[in-house]
């Protein structure tokens, strides 16, 4: 029988009894409920400066990180301080387990000292449990039990950590769960892979599609011209070539954490990172800031704007999407740019389009700031973006031409997202009833076939673990040292 239809098989367990935790509601009757500090014990073993470092991730849990420390701003000299967590433990940002910051380490090696590492004792399967702590309603938990002055810096400290009720499968049973929830995400990112390479194809055609309209134009018959830009080639002659500061004023977000001292404060809507996607918002979650009235009023998005994000991965670094005052009175964080063309010479949809051309990409490549997995800009580089610019009814016309070129290759690609988001919402629901009893897994999960565990998680992990983006970047950093 397939995977597929041994998960058609699953069903609740026989019999159930209350938990005695509302988030938890019934388990089943054999299970127990225990605090985390019998499930694990706090590892702080320093001095081992030769093992690599690992990083606690949002997207992938713990993972070796690889970096170049010729281009990353880490601090490698006093490795001695950092925390040794050994093959098997659990990890945790104190800072952001409530958001999913927790995994269990894939080898030996360091963390920094701001995190917390938790040995498990003989009868915990840590992964199991890395699996229920980043459920849902086992991060709620984790929110409830930490510490802070704004809930946006809570901490879990281990002294709360270990008071943490969880549920407690016999030994046995938590191996056969973390058996059955390793062999869905390998099938898992099977599929996201397939649908992700799908959707990157349809998304070179259009950038195709996008690309000649915007350096050759409509009429083929037009004489072309040098446009001055290495990789742009020619372009039609009565474009005008012209940098995107002189078109365009480029507006810089608020700082989050700024201490304003006792300057009165209003508190407005703001866009964080997360909020800005590749030719879309996503206004799922807006949360608002407490700042002064003249740094709201320099922070002010309009309608009309476009809004890019600072930084992320190289391919989507620049892309972004248009303001049309979705929000009264919104603002946008300092990882945000709010680009405000002038509308007589640049329509915001066109600058939408170039950047996300051929040429935006290159231009991105060549001058942006990177690391191993991110790349960066600032307001200066994305001012000295080179334009060559066609008349304000020519660009309209474009524009509707590209709508009609590329209509269905956005409605495939929307199809395949939808795909891609509803097996994402399955993989959540089912890791869930999983880890918490309320579907049975034992005989699915024993007649698995053997498979080798990943060490390193793929790309297509991140796609299962997050959001399928780039991380938040007003969050805070994933290592202390950095």
């Amino acid at each position: 029988m397939s995977t597929s239809g041994l998960v058609r098989t699953l069903k609740p367990y026989p019999a159930y009894k209350d938990s005695g935790l509302p988030w938890l509601a019934t388990i089943p009757a054999h299970w127990e409920v225990r605090r985390n500090g019998r499930l694990f014990v706090q590892r702080n073993e320093t001095g081992f400066p030769d093992l690599p470092i690992l990083e606690v991730s949002l997207k992938t849990g713990v993972r070796v990180r690889d970096f170049d420390t010729s281009k990353r701003k880490q601090v490698m000299s006093d490795r001695e301080k950092y925390k040794c967590a050994r093959h098997g433990d659990i990890a945790y940002n104190m800072m952001r387990m409530w958001q999913g910051a927790v995994g269990v380490a894939p080898v030996d090696g360091l963390v920094s000292p701001a995190y917390v590492v938790a040995r498990p004792l003989p009868e915990t399967e840590s992964r199991y449990y890395e699996y229920l702590f980043r459920t849902d309603a086992y991060m709620n938990e984790v929110n409830r039990f930490s510490r802070g002055i704004v809930s946006d810096r809570n901490r879990l400290y281990w002294e709360d950590f270990k008071q943490m009720p969880s549920p407690f499968p016999p030994p046995a049973e938590q191996v056969l769960i973390a058996r059955f929830l390793e062999h869905l995400d390998r099938r898992v990112r099977c599929y996201l892979s397939a649908k992700r390479r799908i959707i990157d194809l349809l998304n070179e055609q259009k950038q195709a599609i996008i690309h000649h309209a915007v350096t050759r134009g409509l009429n083929p018959n037009v004489r072309p011209k040098p446009s001055d830009v290495e990789w742009l080639g020619e372009v039609p002659e009565h474009w005008q070539p012209v940098r995107l500061k002189h078109v365009a004023r480029v507006q810089t977000g608020v700082t989050l954490g700024k201490n304003y001292g006792q300057v009165p404060l209003e508190q407005r809507p703001y866009l964080r990172v997360a909020n800005v996607q590749s030719g879309r918002l996503d206004l799922t979650t807006v949360k608002t800031i407490a700042v002064p009235a003249k740094e709201a009023s320099g922070a002010e998005l309009k309608a009309g704007d476009v809004l890019m994000t600072e930084g992320g991965d190289i391919d989507k670094l620049g892309r972004g999407c248009v303001w049309h005052g979705e929000i009264d009175g919104c603002l946008h964080q300092n990882h945000i740019f709010a680009v405000r063309p002038d509308q007589a010479r640049l329509l915001p949809e066109y600058l939408v389009a170039v950047m996300a051309s051929q040429q935006g990409r290159i231009y991105f490549e060549i001058t942006a700031k990177k690391t191993t997995n991110l790349a960066s800009t600032n307001s200066s580089t994305l001012g000295a973006f080179p334009l060559v610019l066609p008349e304000v009814i020519e660009q309209r016309a474009l524009l509707d031409n590209i709508r009609l070129q590329t209509q269905s290759l956005d409605a495939a690609i929307a199809g395949a997202e939808r795909e891609v988001a509803v097996l994402r919402e399955y993989r959540t629901r089912l890791v869930a009833d999983a880890v918490t009893g309320k579907l049975d897994v034992r005989q699915v999960a024993a007649c698995l076939p053997d498979e080798v565990r990943e060490a390193e998680p793929t790309d297509e992990t991140d796609l299962i673990a997050g959001d399928g983006e780039e991380d938040d970047f007003d969050a805070e950093p994933e290592e202390a040292v950095a």
